[in-house]
């Protein structure tokens, strides 16, 4: 999406070199280059890009590879169809892009590369995302989060209020009062029923101690009791 590092393989001071590298910036200024200068055309070309393509195959931060070149015959585009060129880029690990001529134009080199610009200049404007069409992402994403915090916020806050309205929670004394109530009402209602059931034992206790004074000789005695006995002794019936 945003590579750390372009490689650029291209003739040193050539317009592709500035189609590629003017186009890039535009789009994303602090875009950086690894360039490698390499021969274009002649008997040399092949053999000097293939150089470069693989020196910048090696490099640690280079994220894309692009080879560029502008238009020419078909005779100076030849070396871009080379054989060995065309299976150095397939065996590359680097990403790279095809920019060779124009649109007509179609080297070997088009139909092996992970992509095909149709010239340097649209090279350019394919290896790096637009800053300004990023930044409109960005701020709408962020603008999408915000209302989606806000309406968060909004929800919970709405439920804490409905939370806090609820009785318990608006007058929680009310409760507690009613608590309260309904203890003191439970301790009459016990109070009431074991001043009854103490009442109601006193009253046995009462009873039972009647009952047991009716049958002790104590109480026979208290009428009155006396073993008569006759002069001899003997005992009166």
């Amino acid at each position: 999406f945003l590579p750390r590092c372009i490689g650029l393989v291209t003739a040193p001071g050539s317009a592709a070199e500035r189609d590629v590298v003017d186009n890039a910036r535009r789009r994303w200024p602090g875009v950086a280059f690894e360039t490698a200068y390499a021969a274009m055309q002649g008997t040399r070309a092949a053999t000097e890009v293939i150089d470069a393509i693989d020196r910048l195959d090696r490099h640690p931060r280079v994220d894309g590879i692009v080879v560029a070149r502008g238009g020419g015959s078909v005779e100076d585009l030849l070396p871009f169809s080379d054989e060995a060129l065309v299976r150095a880029v397939a065996g590359a690990r680097t990403p790279v892009v095809s920019a060779i001529g124009h649109e007509p134009d179609s080297p070997l080199l088009d139909l092996v590369a992970d992509v095909r610009a149709s010239t340097p200049t649209d090279a350019g404007k394919l290896i790096v995302p637009d800053v300004i069409e990023e930044q409109g992402r960005i701020g709408r994403l962020r603008d999408r989060a915000l209302r989606c915090v806000i309406t968060r916020i909004d929800r919970d806050q709405h439920g804490l209020d409905a939370l806090r309205a609820r009785p318990v929670l608006a007058h929680p004394e009310r409760d507690l009062d009613h608590r309260a109530n309904q203890n003191a009402d439970l301790l009459a209602r016990a109070r009431r029923c074991l001043d009854s059931a103490l009442d109601r034992a006193a009253d046995d206790v009462v009873h039972l101690l009647a009952r047991v004074r009716s049958l002790s000789p104590s109480a026979t005695l208290l009428r009155g009791y006396a073993i008569v006995q006759d002069s001899q002794g003997g005992v009166l019936r």
